[in-house]
């Protein structure tokens, strides 16, 4: 890899690092290539993307970015788990190490917040964006359907009355 080549990544880092809600690092030494490729595409369908740098570049982005502090957790073989959604990425690693004892995961950063282990576990506990979109729209209709079914009520009273009295008549 030559300088220019290095620059690119680097700069490909540094956005990363600034527009990512989420950043999770982890180990991934011993995983196979279906391993791997297996936790890019969920990380997709999620709305994240997984990267492997050189630590030593990695560092390098880092530098001056709010999550500068888990420069501390890129030794030996480490892949960074990233998306904007600040929950999906935490939530897909945190799924993905459950069924794999390859991939550990060491910590990450949600904004300028260093996170561990334990930290990246509680980020992936909480719901996603789209689960608090949807949460907020359902209590926001609940009352509208309510008071639909309030007035459309007594409308089917009258509607059953009705046909109570013509059955009688006509009896």
């Amino acid at each position: 890899m030559d300088r220019a080549q290095k620059e690119q990544v680097v700069d490909e880092l540094g956005q990363i690092f600034e527009s990512s809600g989420v950043v999770v690092v982890a180990h991934y030494e011993g995983m196979t290539v279906a391993q791997m490729q297996n936790l890019r595409a969920k990380m997709r369908e999620a709305g994240g993307a997984v990267r492997v740098a050189k630590n030593k570049l990695a560092k390098i982005a880092l530098e001056g970015k709010p999550c500068a502090s888990i420069a501390d957790y890129l030794t030996g073989m480490t892949v960074l788990s990233f998306s904007e959604d600040p929950v999906a990425a935490a939530k897909v690693c945190q799924e993905y190490a459950k069924g794999n004892e390859k991939f550990v995961i060491l910590g990450g950063a949600m904004g300028d917040s260093a996170l561990d282990p334990a930290g990246v576990k509680a980020v992936a506990a909480m719901p996603s964006r789209d689960e608090l979109i949807a949460s907020i729209v359902s209590c926001i209709g609940a009352p509208a359907s309510n008071i639909a079914g309030a007035i459309g009520a007594p409308a089917s009273n009258i509607a059953g009355i009705l046909s109570t009295l013509e059955e009688r008549e006509a009896a």
